[in-house]
């Protein structure tokens, strides 16, 4: 470990279940990597149950069932379930935040006020999907402002949001003051993609000059026995979509595309496999009836475990990265750092301006829009021909993107610090 100033982290994250989200997946293979270099970390996490990480200490944060918030939440809940009255809308657009997000805070600040013994060096808050509970939750503590690493995985609030994500939730401008008040009381603010630390410059000017990108990680686990799924042939030629099917992620352009290729190479029919693993509901019943209609298509009920999908991420052929028809996207999807670890060519569905196409390079072979389907038909043809006469070569190998991702390049940025 570099010879800095910082030598312990305290780490206050919502969740430490990789089975709850690929946030959590991310968020728990960063705060392994900090270990595995060195710091002294000791976690705080809101989980709500206990869950233990190798040689780290941990903590599950009880929920505070004696405040004022809690019984409010759970009145409003009630009159919710008994007369049908959804309360949320008005409440949060008076408070811009639930009863339930008030108190789950309120939870947090408890228990890290009760902390004596562990005295950080560095405080770094990390949190899943639209939450931001632990950045919260910090802003009520003010002698952890001067060490605060504020860790913004997405744009925040929905509001802020590109194109076609399209929210305006209730409560948002109360929501965009929080985070302005973020951005002028953290020491630091961290991000996973280059791009979303200019999109939230761009909107918060006071996160400027406080910017630290600190991408997915690359963590490498001991590898343990997993069986693969029976409908699933490693001997084949398998395309995979592992991860979550958003509303604004159409996967039917690629269904399509998939279909012209086998369309016009008959000879794939017998060996070519389009693979969905994961949450699809806006778009199921489309998956399902394409399902029916192309043998070669499979589109698994819900989702598998978090072992069996990396194992099915390593044995694929190419994993697939999809995002929105957009002008740009400045996420760094959680999977990313999965596929370069399974070391499979990655065909990327997504706008040019977009982390993903960044990181990638201009080089990068296979790309297209996510709604043209004949340049994803003609990239899987050049995939799949590659893939059957050069088997032996037909990897991602990127080792570059392996360094960006690794522990070696966390440990520089936060020896930078």
């Amino acid at each position: 470990m570099k010879n800095n100033s910082i030598r312990k982290i305290l780490v206050v994250a919502e969740s430490i279940d990789v089975e709850d989200s690929s946030g959590s997946k991310g968020r728990v293979a960063l705060i392994q990597n900090l270990h595995k270099i060195g710091f002294e970390v000791k976690v705080y996490h809101y989980t709500r149950k206990e869950i233990n990480l190798e040689s780290i200490s941990c903590r599950a944060i009880k929920e505070d069932r004696r405040s004022v918030f809690f019984y409010l939440s759970r009145i409003q809940r009630k009159l919710q379930h008994t007369f049908n009255w959804n309360l949320a809308k008005y409440l949060e657009s008076w408070l811009g935040f639930s009863f339930t997000f008030l108190n789950d805070s309120r939870s947090i600040v408890k228990a890290l006020k009760r902390e004596k013994t562990f005295q950080p060096d560095l405080v770094l808050t990390l949190s899943k999907g639209a939450s931001f509970r632990p950045h919260y939750a910090i802003l009520k503590i003010p002698e952890f402002y001067s060490k605060w690493l504020a860790y913004i995985h997405d744009p925040y609030p929905l509001y802020y949001y590109p194109e076609p994500y399209t929210w305006a939730e209730p409560g948002y401008q109360r929501r965009i003051e929080f985070f302005q008040e973020v951005a002028n009381k953290c020491r630091w603010a961290g991000y996973p993609s280059q791009l979303l630390a200019e999109w939230m410059e761009h909107h918060y000017p006071n996160f400027k000059n406080k910017r630290m990108v600190i991408p997915h990680q690359l963590f490498i686990e001991n590898e343990s026995p997993v069986a693969l799924p029976q409908w699933f042939d490693p001997e084949k030629f398998i395309l995979l979509h592992a991860g979550n099917l958003m509303k604004q992620r159409n996967p039917m352009p690629l269904v399509n595309g998939f279909q012209k290729f086998l369309e016009e190479n008959p000879q794939a029919i017998s060996e070519a496999h389009l693979i969905f693993i994961g949450s699809a509901s806006y778009h199921l019943s489309k998956l399902k009836k394409a399902e029916q209609e192309i043998n070669e298509l499979y589109v698994s009920k819900g989702n598998l475990e978090y072992n069996v999908v990396l194992k099915l991420q390593h044995k694929a052929s190419v994993n697939i990265i999809l995002e929105a028809v957009a002008k740009e996207s400045p996420f760094l999807p959680g999977k990313f750092p999965h596929c370069v670890a399974a070391n499979k060519p990655i065909l990327h569905l997504g706008p040019e301006e977009s982390e993903v196409r960044r990181l990638l390079g201009e080089k990068h072979e296979y790309s297209s829009s996510a709604d043209d389907s004949s340049r994803i038909a003609e990239k899987i043809k050049d995939l799949y021909f590659k893939w059957k006469y050069n088997r032996g070569n037909f990897t991602l190998d990127r080792p570059d993107l392996k360094m960006y991702l690794s522990e070696t390049f966390l440990e520089e940025q936060i020896g930078n610090l």
